[in-house]
């Protein structure tokens, strides 16, 4: 696709960019021309059908150049090809954007997470993507959010759900209300609470929360 065509595309209003996707461009790994060629297919839904002939129709493109596109495409896992059986028993090819749906998401997260103001925010995000491997959804953000504890204390509570395996939002966000619900608001009483439960010859864990009992 040469130049003038690209922009002859963009100015007759068939492609419509939306300017957060269009941020996105340079972490998609595609050059511009691919990128366009995505956003045809993004106005078009996410289940298309592998009909080369109509998009090089639409376009104004050969279908070589239209096969270059989608291999870069695919090669970039920014979309999935699959081959479908439809109600007339016979099969056939669509493409679905799944992959870029899921990219786009986790790029809208992570954006917000950078543009979070608070530096504890900053903090706990980045103990939960980089040491403890989460990929925060979109709640799960708004739920860390939420927290208000002491940063000392949501630190503790990783640890605790590392330590039991079950490194999840939900899971540490139970453990912070069991503690708070114990009137535990900083690391000092964390520590207290623990020695109490030594001294009686208790376990050492103060919070026993059965994970796998909880209904879906």
């Amino acid at each position: 696709m040469n130049h003038g065509k690209l922009l002859d595309i963009i100015k007759g209003g068939n492609i419509i960019i939306p300017l957060y996707i269009y941020k996105m461009f340079p972490k998609l790994n595609i050059n511009y021309e691919t990128f366009i060629f995505l956003m045809y297919l993004y106005g078009k839904g996410n289940k298309i059908s592998f009909d080369i002939k109509h998009f090089s129709e639409e376009l104004g493109i050969d279908d070589k150049t239209i096969m270059n596109y989608i291999s870069s495409l695919e090669s970039s896992k920014l979309i999935e090809i699959k081959v479908i059986k439809n109600d007339k028993n016979i099969m056939e090819e669509f493409i679905y954007l799944d992959p870029f749906y899921n990219k786009l998401s986790i790029n809208i997260v992570n954006d917000e997470i950078e543009n979070d103001n608070s530096d504890e925010n900053s903090e706990i995000f980045d103990l939960l993507q980089k040491e403890v491997g989460l990929q925060l959804s979109f709640t799960e953000v708004e739920i860390v959010k939420l927290w208000n504890y002491d940063i000392e204390v949501i630190k503790e509570a990783i640890k605790e759900a590392v330590k039991n395996n079950v490194a999840n939002i939900r899971y540490i966000d139970k453990v912070l209300y069991s503690w708070a619900k114990k009137g535990i608001k900083t690391k000092d009483d964390l520590d207290k609470n623990r020695k109490n439960y030594k001294s009686k010859d208790e376990k050492e864990d103060i919070f026993e929360y059965k994970w796998y009992e909880e209904d879906e």
